[in-house]
């Protein structure tokens, strides 16, 4: 493939996603053309960059780069399109790339940081969930749960720390960091505290609930 040669539009979800998101990314998602970064490889490394970073970008780029998938609930929708980037960095502070441009402006843009997590670039380098996987995991859930749930509440700012989750059970397919899913007996919760983390700015907590929930809204898809 050559840089920016369109693919098959249809998406062939990469291994190790839940069901869940496999039907997620097939069937909401787009694949549109990506870059090779291959041909940027040694150039880059002349630059300075580890072989090993680079090998990362490519590696991201290559089983994920060109997919756009639907608008995340929050973030402003997150990446059009996942997409990676030269990586830059050091050895002191670490590496990272993007992991793709904003659908609108904003104070923070979206990276995969030294440890592999997907993150906000802010304020500070604030990582949502272990891993691009658990991204688009959390986006698959979220699109389920707005499916099957008969009411969804969203609560925001110091309201989301008053949230009662005793009794509740955390997601562990979406690899949460700071951005966590919790499984109750009728609901599903979303925290997002990225925004709020990355940006000092504790009135950007949110939480979402997803109420009226039956076993296959809880578990299912």
């Amino acid at each position: 493939m050559t840089a920016d040669e369109p693919i098959s539009s249809v998406p062939v979800a990469p291994a190790g996603l839940s069901n869940r998101a496999r039907y997620f990314v097939e069937t909401s998602g787009v694949r549109i053309s990506r870059r090779d970064l291959r041909r940027h490889r040694e150039a880059w490394i002349g630059h300075g960059i580890p072989a090993s970073e680079v090998d990362q970008a490519i590696a991201f780029q290559e089983r994920w780069g060109g997919l756009a998938l639907p608008p995340a609930p929050f973030y402003e929708g997150g990446p059009h399109s996942l997409q990676a980037a030269c990586p830059r960095g050091s050895a002191e502070e670490g590496w990272s790339f993007s992991a793709g441009s904003c659908r609108v402006s904003m104070a923070y843009g979206f990276r995969i940081g030294p440890d592999g997590a997907f993150g906000l670039d802010a304020n500070r380098w604030t990582p949502l969930h272990a891993d691009i996987d658990g991204w688009v995991e959390s986006l698959a859930l979220a699109a389920h749960a707005a499916r099957w749930a008969t009411t969804i509440t969203k609560v925001k700012g110091k309201a989301v720390d008053s949230l009662d989750l005793r009794g509740y059970e955390q997601v562990t397919e979406v690899r949460g960091v700071t951005d966590t899913w919790w499984r109750g007996k009728d609901s599903l919760v979303a925290l997002y505290r990225g925004a709020a983390v990355g940006l000092d700015a504790p009135q950007c907590l949110e939480a979402h609930i997803y109420g009226g929930l039956d076993d296959w809204g809880l578990y299912g898809g």
